[in-house]
């Protein structure tokens, strides 16, 4: 039977996938308290809608970077698509141009960045894991080489957090077969080097992994295009807050001198609609779009872009709030 929402998709993703293959996609770091406080903390947030407002035609897209999207979602970077799936990241390349919005490929990609660029039927970032100053200059140039519009810089990885599900399990990343080849995270990784990656390329650079409003600041010093408020979807720092509880102060500091966007959780048209009204310009949406590229390759995760286009509409129907530029702080109100 095909799947009505999203969560759905993750429960007959996780009866298809090995046991192994779906921990290293789903789990957390230790407790996975932040993991579980991704989605609940958008339950914490109640909408106010408002009435006696044409909501006949709703206009869901918007501008990031320049580039019109269907609507605000972006697919997040998420290693070793080909464990979901044999096309893997090609597969997803497509179904996300198709839904007319972008896709960000991650360093960890289980296929190359050239092979991704020559599939893709719309828009693609490129998310670097900083290695070394050779190797991220190799991957950085490449990325613009093949199209790529802006390079997404991972800042919350000097290590990488302890996933519990992984250990049990004896999953091994590094053994998983990266199209990149690269090995372990630089501890070593300082605003200087988002310096110097700003020199070596022309393109935007966006930091992801922003979790305080000073580092924020910093980020709009040293000439960032963007930030993504995240928690690394729970896999790094346990115990971290919810992206969601930490956009509001970045945004209202940072949004009107930088792009904020904002992932962890994202699971309904309702948490976009809410991300939005509490400053997020866009949110990346993860690990649904694995299970859709499970169940259905290509087709499977289109459909689980769509379904949350969807439910994004009838928010904003609901909500009184016909194009997204009239979402706002008023239709949200935060319990504690």
């Amino acid at each position: 039977m095909e799947p009505v929402n999203l969560f759905e998709y993750e429960a007959q993703a996780r009866e298809k996938l090995q046991q192994n293959t779906f921990d290293y996609f789903a789990g957390g770091a230790n407790d996975e308290k932040t993991l579980q406080e991704n989605h609940e903390a958008f339950d914490r947030i109640k909408l106010l809608p408002r009435v006696l407002v044409d909501v006949s035609q709703r206009d869901t897209s918007t501008i990031v970077l320049g580039q019109k999207l269907s609507f605000p979602v972006m697919v997040a970077p998420m290693a070793l698509q080909r464990m979901a799936h044999p096309d893997g990241e090609v597969a997803v390349a497509r179904a996300v141009g198709n839904a007319g919005t972008v896709m960000i490929l991650s360093t960890l990609a289980s296929s190359t960045i050239e092979e991704v660029a020559a599939a893709a039927t719309g828009p693609l970032w490129f998310q670097l894991y900083f290695r070394n100053r050779e190797m991220s200059k190799d991957l950085v140039q490449r990325a613009e080489k093949s199209g790529y519009k802006a390079i997404c810089l991972t800042v919350d990885v000097p290590a990488l957090g302890r996933r519990e599900r992984d250990v049990r399990n004896q999953f091994m990343l590094l053994g998983a077969g990266s199209a990149t080849g690269q090995q372990g995270p630089d501890a070593s990784l300082t605003w200087k080097d988002v310096d110097w990656l700003r020199s070596l390329t022309k393109l935007p650079i966006v930091l992801k992994g922003v979790h305080r409003t000073d580092d924020a600041i910093r980020a709009v010093e040293h000439g960032a295009a963007g930030i993504v408020v995240s928690n690394h979807g729970g896999r790094q720092l346990d115990t971290v807050p919810a992206g969601i509880e930490m956009l509001p102060e970045i945004a209202e500091t940072v949004g009107h001198q930088i792009e904020v966007y904002v992932d962890g959780g994202i699971r309904r048209g309702t948490d976009i609609l809410k991300a939005l009204a509490l400053g997020a310009r866009a949110v990346l949406l993860g690990r649904p779009v694995l299970w859709g590229l499970t169940l259905d390759g290509e087709a499977g995760a289109r459909r689980v872009i769509e379904l949350l286009r969807a439910e994004f509409d009838l928010a904003m129907a609901l909500t009184g709030a016909p194009t997204v530029k009239e979402i706002d702080r008023s239709l949200v109100r935060l319990l504690r």
